[in-house]
């Protein structure tokens, strides 16, 4: 019995198949941008008509001039991160043109205008707005892999240790208000180096955690449910803490204290998972701040207008020297603003006086838009915090997923010292309200951090390369016995 074999070829093509990766979301983000001029070109005219029953003059300029900020910042990201995060941006916009609508309505202020120091604050933030514009475009060309940063990572603690020292340096540094944390530059005013120095710090943290979380996470015993570290490993964090220590001592400044540590700490528990961490700094942080307002004045009336805002209230009006009545006069605003507001334009919050429009701002918001508005303000920082986050659990590498926590970390601690300050929930710590306040080097610092974000988020949305065609699967021959 024979049987002969005969070929049959069937031929079998192959085609590329590419990763599929996430949308750009390019018009996305166009589409709130529009959103996110509109609503503050509004708000301009609300002000304009609820002061003077008529429609700003600047009103076409203004919306131009943000519209022109936003649309810039939008083309960039568009053609070099094309697959950011599409929230960031117009979130951020929204808040600065926001805070801009406020800061113009203070300037309008009579009582403000009557103070032999007032100078018009909007021009100026308009102004530091182009400048944090103009750093966020930088970072988002310049920086075309934000894994390049983790090469730096020493050298970003020596800067970081150079900006926070500045303010120390004599003929250098200001004194304002009690707190040593602005440098003089003859021709652009002051600044606040610690705005730039928590970027700079947060590379640093991400690349030492990177390379040590391991050892870091190792416990050596567990006490009442939690996996102690070994006393070798505490040496990060007590470094740390140290540091802020002395800041609190020699700048008397609380917040930028707590916002240095506190961000590393968060950072050090993302990489360990260890709880302990955690509870470690929080009685260091507790421990410091006691010891250094046993015998640091400033520090000390800074708490005893926390705990009682009226007898501060009451000295200010005694005249005795050092006491001020602008934690009693947010209190009211808040109170008199009520659920909704007394609208735009018709409060009264000009009365806390020349920090109305930087530490104290969201007292005007919580004034003239309510608890709503403050909240909708709120709401507005915790998706910028979330779109952070997300970004972090989608980088695929480690450096990038510690950078983009540290950063949303740092963010979400300053929204929280100052509006817990303003509202009486912790004491006062003299920082800025991103975007939203007055203040130069808060608006090119976070605009530039939200810059950063989203170079790790196109990094971590991307799609995937496709795959090389295989040249050998090109063609494959089936033979079938007949």
């Amino acid at each position: 019995m024979s049987s002969t074999n005969t070929s049959h070829s069937a031929t079998h093509h192959t085609s590329t198949i590419g990763a599929i990766g996430a949308p750009s979301r390019r018009n996305t983000e166009l589409a709130l941008l529009a959103f996110a001029v509109v609503i503050p070109v509004f708000a301009y005219a609300n002000v304009g008509l609820a002061i003077n029953d008529s429609v700003p003059p600047g009103l076409l300029s203004y919306g131009l001039g943000l519209g022109l900020l936003a649309g810039v910042g939008h083309l960039v990201v568009r053609k070099f991160a094309p697959y950011a995060d599409p929230l960031m941006l117009p979130l951020a916009t929204l808040l600065n043109g926001l805070g801009l609508v406020v800061i113009w309505r203070l300037d309008q202020s009579e009582k403000l205008q009557a103070s032999r120091t007032f100078v018009e604050a909007a021009p100026r933030q308009l102004m530091y707005s182009a400048l944090g514009v103009a750093f966020f475009v930088a970072v988002i060309i310049f920086l075309k892999d934000h894994r390049v940063l983790q090469r730096y990572t020493y050298i970003s603690m020596a800067g970081a240790l150079l900006l926070l020292v500045l303010p120390l340096v004599p003929g250098l540094g200001k004194n304002v208000f009690g707190a040593r944390i602005w440098i003089q530059i003859p021709g652009l005013g002051t600044i606040q180096p610690g705005e730039f120095a928590k970027i700079v710090l947060a590379v640093f943290f991400a690349g030492y955690l990177m390379v040590k979380r391991d050892a870091l996470a190792l416990a050596s015993r567990r006490f009442m449910g939690l996996y102690l570290p070994r006393g070798r490993d505490l040496g990060p964090i007590i470094v740390v803490w140290a540091i802020s220590i002395l800041i609190l001592v020699f700048e008397t400044d609380l917040g930028t204290s707590l916002l240095f540590f506190g961000m590393f700490v968060i950072m050090l528990y993302v990489a360990t998972e260890r709880t302990s961490w955690i509870v470690f700094g929080l009685l260091m942080s507790a421990a410091g701040a006691v010891g250094v307002a046993s015998f640091e004045t400033h520090v000390q009336q800074r708490v005893q207008a926390w705990l009682d805002p009226m007898n501060e209230f009451k000295l200010s009006r005694q005249g005795v020297l050092g006491h001020t009545e602008q934690s009693m006069q947010a209190l009211w605003a808040f109170g008199s603003g009520g659920t909704l507001g007394t609208g735009l334009g018709q409060g009264n919050s000009d009365l806390i006086g020349f920090a109305a429009n930087s530490d104290f701002i969201l007292a005007t918001f919580g004034e003239e838009l309510g608890l709503a508005g403050v909240m909708a303000i709120l709401l507005l920082y915790g998706l910028i915090i979330e779109r952070g986050v997300r970004t972090a659990l989608a980088a695929r590498d480690p450096f990038g997923k510690l950078l983009a926590i540290g950063l949303s970390g740092a963010f979400g601690l300053q929204v929280f010292v100052v509006a817990g300050g303003v509202m009486g929930l912790i004491p006062l710590t003299g920082m800025t309200l991103p975007f939203v306040a007055y203040g130069g080097s808060s608006v090119i610092a976070n605009w530039a951090l939200i810059g950063i974000l989203l170079r790790i988020s196109d990094t971590a949305r991307r799609p995937a390369p496709a795959p090389a065609a295989n040249p050998d699967a090109e063609m494959t021959q089936v033979v079938r016995p007949s």
